[in-house]
């Protein structure tokens, strides 16, 4: 499978989610849609991003956008995550790693010295239409949030 490319359309997807859902892009028709996706539920990183996304959704709602995280933990793992520290967003459990492929999210990445495969913290961005507008890729979370706001409003 190929991965998107920004100007083109967005598959569609499914995946199991908090509070007992099962979640699809198609269920956010007619929305904008921030896809975050990030290494490891209740790691300090994501964490931080997950507060960031939290603290400034009402103005993601304010501009017709759905913010949804996506990481390959199972979904009560993301459950624990999501309740631990009140998020206001679904959280998406691709432990087959399915979406994360679509997005081309799976990195090699260097783990206290040996070479592991793991979710590169990226970001993408949506529109109403289904058409992938913005990516970040390789995120570092101080501020992120806000830049992907500021990028949602440009719409």
């Amino acid at each position: 499978m190929s991965k998107i490319e920004i100007g083109q359309p967005s598959p569609d997807f499914s995946l199991p989610a908090t509070d007992d859902q099962t979640l699809s892009l198609a269920d956010f028709g007619g929305r904008n849609v921030v896809l975050f996706f990030y290494p490891k539920a209740s790691t300090p990183g994501c964490t931080q991003e997950g507060q960031d996304f939290r603290d400034l959704l009402g103005e993601f709602e304010a501009a017709n956008t759905a913010v949804i995280g996506i990481s390959r933990d199972s979904v009560r793992a993301q459950q624990n995550f999501k309740d631990k520290y009140d998020f206001n967003f679904p959280l998406l459990a691709d432990t087959e790693e399915t979406v994360c492929s679509l997005f081309g999210v799976i990195k090699e990445k260097n783990m206290y010295g040996r070479k592991v495969m793991g979710v590169e913290r990226s970001t993408f961005l949506i529109d109403a239409g289904g058409t992938l507008r913005r990516e970040w890729r390789g995120v570092k979370v101080k501020g992120h949030a806000e830049e992907v706001l500021e990028a949602v409003r440009q719409l």
